[in-house]
């Protein structure tokens, strides 16, 4: 088992396995807030492609917000779980809704101090975040991604549980995991810095980057 010192230093590796999309045309990389952003930032730099966020807001069943209905993307794209949703009322997935749609807003305005969301019709969007456990954030940013008109979506992470990325194989364009270890346990174990990423840090890996 191989552990990165920080985000910084799995950007850094997880960049080695990304050399392909240096100099191709219309390639963004997207980092999943929050943890996600400080590898892309070095996933950016090093493939020479714009950085922007990509806030995903699961949806909560009322009663066990921890059991995810469906997801939240910017520009009002909503992805559902249909086998788990219809347990709900349109009262209650319009109220868990509501709810997530403004923290997504709150977050968004945030990280971005009024620049606009990186236009991805027809381009090749790079997902990257700090590791993958059940990869249910991640399948649904693909979804997101493909709505918001990607034509290419690639999954990007330093360390993932095998059976998350087989899930996600199924779903993204291409999945590059840097490490699969047979007994995943949690992503933090794979990092020897795995603090709790600041808002202030996202917001300054946008504005270095711009």
């Amino acid at each position: 088992m191989t552990t990165y010192r920080d985000r910084a230093d799995a950007g850094r590796v997880l960049s080695e396995r990304l050399t392909a999309l240096i100099g191709e045309p219309d390639v963004v990389v997207l980092g999943l807030v929050r943890g996600g952003v400080p590898v892309a930032r070095v996933v950016a730099e090093r493939l020479g492609a714009p950085l922007d966020v990509l806030v995903v807001r699961k949806l909560g069943m009322p009663w066990a917000r921890e059991v995810a209905f469906g997801a939240l993307g910017p520009g009002g794209v909503q992805v559902l779980n249909e086998a788990v949703a219809s347990r709900l009322s349109s009262d209650d997935i319009a109220e868990v809704s509501r709810r997530e749609q403004a923290e997504l807003e709150r977050r968004e305005r945030l990280y971005r101090g009024g620049r606009a969301q990186v236009d991805l019709t027809g381009r090749t969007a790079v997902i990257v975040d700090d590791g993958l456990a059940t990869g249910a954030t991640a399948r649904a940013a693909v979804e997101v991604v493909r709505q918001l008109g990607a034509d290419r979506v690639v999954v990007a992470v330093p360390v993932g549980a095998q059976e998350a990325y087989e899930l996600l194989t199924a779903e993204a364009d291409q999945v590059i995991c840097a490490q699969r270890p047979a007994d995943f346990g949690a992503v933090s174990v794979y990092y020897d810095d795995f603090h709790e990423v600041s808002d202030q840090e996202v917001t300054e890996a946008l504005t270095a980057t711009a």
